[in-house]
């Protein structure tokens, strides 16, 4: 392979990364909006901003997606946990 074909050929997998960088952050952004809301029902319904069960249930979900897509679970629960947590501030924020 000649090395401006490996440059071409490098620069479209970058590019489809690209795509998929932008795809995520818009999908995390859309999920932040969706709860968001659920952060100003909880507070309007003095509802505590953490659910437990739900996070058990989603982290166990979420591992099985992983496992089905090939990606390593515990990255999966990894990310799930990073964004539960910022998902819990944000509904502590809006309960005050």
């Amino acid at each position: 392979m000649t090395e401006a074909l490996q440059k071409e050929l490098l620069a479209r997998f970058r590019d489809s990364i690209d795509n998929l960088d932008a795809a995520l952050i818009n999908i995390v952004a859309e999920r932040f909006r969706i709860t968001k809301q659920v952060g100003e029902f909880k507070a309007e319904h003095n509802l505590p901003p953490a659910d437990p069960d739900r996070e058990k249930q989603q982290v166990e979900r979420l591992r099985k997606l992983a496992a089905d897509a090939n990606l390593d679970p515990d990255f999966a629960e990894k990310l799930l946990s990073f964004i539960i947590e910022e998902v819990i501030r944000h509904h502590e924020q809006a309960r005050k």
